[in-house]
């Protein structure tokens, strides 16, 4: 399944990334919608949800995120919607680790 998220804030450390695997951290925006992807590798297997999708978020909750690879990009996003078959688009779409 994937989740639909609004990118709140995020910190200046995103807009600094320059290695080339972690580019796309350049690209983050608040206000933007992402994409996350639950994949079953990520899934717990107690619950088979991924840990941090908002499952339990309702409203204006405000969820922390954090970027793999860089510790330092970080911010908060709320949840629009999950979305049980995944239709992401290839920009702005991520996985659940």
């Amino acid at each position: 399944y994937c989740v639909e998220f609004r990118t709140e804030s995020l910190s200046q450390h995103c807009a600094l990334e320059t290695r080339p695997f972690a580019r796309w951290m350049q690209y983050l925006r608040e206000g933007h919608t992402v994409c996350v992807a639950c994949q079953p590798t990520a899934m717990s297997a107690a619950t088979r949800r991924c840990s941090g999708d908002g499952h339990n978020a309702h409203g204006d909750k405000i969820l922390h995120w954090e970027a793999i690879g860089n510790s330092q990009c970080h911010g908060t996003w709320k949840k629009i919607r999950q979305l049980e078959h995944c239709s992401c688009p290839l920009v702005h779409s991520f996985i659940f680790t």
